[in-house]
Order: C-alpha cells, then sequence, then structure tokens
C-alpha cells in the first residue's frame, strides 16, 4: 500500500472500568468485553466527527482492565491478562478493521514462553486486523518485564522484540508505555531504529501545570525529531482511589517539541492533528545544529554502559515473585549505589 504523508493521529482519551472488585475471572472477562463495545463505538464516532483521515487512534493506558492493587501476580494474570489472538484481541482487531485505522493500546498479555508471568504490552493493530507491534513494558516498578528474564527473553525474540519499530504506510512506529516516557534511552533505541511517531498510552496523574511526564514528551519528541501520541486515562473507575486522579492532558507533540494539541479533563476526542510525515523527514534530513540525531557520538557513553549494572537483569529468571519482590530488589540496589558513591 502507498504511504500516507500527511493524516490525522487522535489519542483517544477514555474513561477506564477497572477490574479489580470482580471476584472471579469470568466477571472481570464480561467488564472487559462491555469496555470494548462501549469503545467501539467511541471510535467509530470520533472518526466520523473528526474526518476519514483519521489513520492513527491510540488508546490509554489501562483502558481496558485497570492496574493491580495488591493482586498477586497469579491472580491479576488469570483476572486482567490477555491471551495473544484471545477473544479481547480479537474484538480490537475487528475495531481497527470496521474503522480502517491503526489501533494502539496498551495491555497486560500473557506469554506462553513465561508461565505464571505477564508482560505490559504496548500493540498496534493494522487496518486490516494483523498486529504490526508487540512491545513489551522494560521499566516497571511492580510488574514483570523482558528485563526480569532478559536471557531467555533476547534468545527467543532478539533486540529487536526488545525495541521493535513497526514500519507502515503511516510512517515508523513505536511503543513508549506509561512511566517509560522518563527514560530517554527507550526512546532513542527506538529513534536509532527508525521510529517516526511514538505512539503513547498513559495513565498519569492530570495537573494544570506541568507534570515530569509532560515534560518528559515534549523532550522525547525534539531530542528524537519524532511525533509523539500520548493518550491519557479520563479516569479510572471501580477503585478505591478517586476516580479523576489520572485524567486530562492527552495531547500530540511535533517533532520540534511544540504540543500541537491537548485535551482537557473528561471523556474526549479533542486530541487529534495532523502528521506530517513528510516535513518531519525533510527536517532529519538537513543538515545544522538542530539536526539532534545526526549529532549523536554514541561511543563517548557505550563504555559506562557496558560496564555499568543497576537494576540487575534476570532477577525473575526461573521464579513467580511476589508484590514485595519488586521493592526489596529496589532497596538493594539503591543500598548498593549509596555504597559506590553514585548517591
Amino acid at each position: 500500500m502507498a504511504e500516507t504523508l500527511h493524516y490525522r493521529a487522535l489519542a483517544l482519551q477514555v474513561a477506564c472500568d477497572a477490574v479489580n472488585a470482580d471476584a472471579e475471572p469470568g466477571a472481570a472477562r464480561a467488564r472487559m468485553a462491555a469496555s470494548l463495545e462501549r469503545l467501539a463505538g467511541q471510535v467509530r464516532s470520533s472518526k466520523m466527527f473528526i474526518g476519514q483521515d483519521v489513520k492513527l487512534v491510540v488508546l490509554p493506558e489501562y483502558f481496558l482492565s485497570g492496574y493491580p492493587m495488591g493482586e498477586s501476580i497469579d491472580a491479576w494474570a488469570a483476572k486482567a491478562a490477555l491471551e495473544p489472538g484471545g477473544p479481547e484481541y480479537e474484538r480490537l482487531s475487528r475495531m481497527a478493521q470496521d474503522n480502517g485505522v491503526f489501533l494502539a493500546g496498551n495491555v497486560y498479555e500473557l506469554d506462553t514462553h513465561f508461565p505464571g508471568l505477564y508482560f505490559q504490552t504496548c500493540f498496534v493493530l493494522a487496518p486490516n486486523g494483523d498486529q504490526v507491534l508487540r512491545y513489551r513494558r522494560l521499566n516497571s516498578m511492580f510488574a514483570p518485564t523482558p528485563h526480569d528474564v532478559w536471557e531467555k527473553f533476547l534468545d527467543i525474540y532478539g533486540l529487536d522484540g526488545v525495541f521493535p519499530v513497526a514500519r507502515t504506510e503511516i510512517g515508523n512506529l513505536a511503543a513508549i508505555a506509561s512511566e517509560e516516557i522518563l527514560y530517554p534511552e527507550i526512546a532513542r533505541c527506538h529513534a536509532l531504529r527508525g521510529a517516526e511517531v511514538f505512539v503513547h498510552p498513559t495513565s498519569e496523574v492530570g495537573s494544570p501545570g506541568q507534570t515530569p511526564k509532560d515534560v518528559a514528551k515534549r523532550a522525547r519528541a525534539l531530542e528524537n525529531m519524532a511525533y509523539v501520541v500520548s493518550a491519557n486515562s479520563a479516569e479510572v473507575r471501580g477503585t478505591p482511589l478517586p476516580s479523576a486522579s489520572t485524567d486530562g492532558m492527552s495531547k500530540l507533540v511535533d517533532y520540534l517539541g511544540n504540543v500541537m494539541v491537548e485535551a482537557g479533563y473528561g471523556e474526549t476526542m479533542v486530541a487529534n492533528a495532523e502528521i506530517d510525515l513528510a516535513a518531519l523527514r525533510r527536517h532529519r534530513r538537513r543538515p545544522g545544529m538542530a539536526n539532534y540525531l545526526s549529532r549523536q557520538r554514541l561511543e563517548l557513553f557505550a563504555q559506562t554502559y557496558a560496564g555499568t549494572s543497576v537494576y540487575p537483569a534476570d532477577s525473575l529468571a526461573d521464579k513467580v515473585p511476589t508484590r514485595a519482590h519488586f521493592v526489596e530488589t529496589q532497596r538493594a540496589v539503591i543500598e548498593k549505589l549509596s555504597e559506590s558513591g553514585v548517591i
């Protein structure tokens, strides 16, 4: 299919009906199915209102399940984690096909190679329904990541499976999961593999002032000369926390770090704007001080990174953790950094 160099992307800010209160997996699955039907109408009506040039729709983090609040790894996997190719993915695939869009989001997902674990996973589904990108979140405070099973994950998926970039007719797409926008290395690794548009499903604190993640969205766009399409939750219902704590600030940021459009609070399709791939590519190929990708001197940093370990890899090799594992590991890392004079 021919490239589409100009199109509109939508960061769809929708509410999440969390499954935490559902005692049985069947009840949680029924709630997620109802959420998908509600979402299908929102995607369809949003594209009808904005226009047929909407080609990319990004959904928030946790849009389908919410996040664990005390559930064990096993319990959350049974209640909220999706099977690749399972019924929830099938419904999302039909949603992409019905609307002729690339549909991106973030879910909890099982992997048969790692029984007992789940990964927080960003996906992109193409207009034909095929999954063109699967990215597993690499930095998480309380959930398993590929880094926690590093050697086996690399053996199975390789480094391109760690930092996947989907080369599509609407540009080269890569995913950054929520808090990972604060870690510049993740975006940079995607950019060095050709990423032009970062999809950023997030569920973050809403504020009229600048927040760390909000600052980072602009920084990641500017320093990597890429668009950021960031979709935040409208609210997360069904947990003890105030539901609107994560609400607002969905936005699109251009490759110069400019905020093109930003949503207010509540469910909204306001955060949509044009992606101009032709202009981005001209900017990337123009010599000058602002061409940050071409000015990277990576050899300067390679030895420091290669010779330094902070958070240990493979901490979950051959075991399913309790939630306490993650805090205990972080405390040990902080002690090590203190003893070595880093902090």
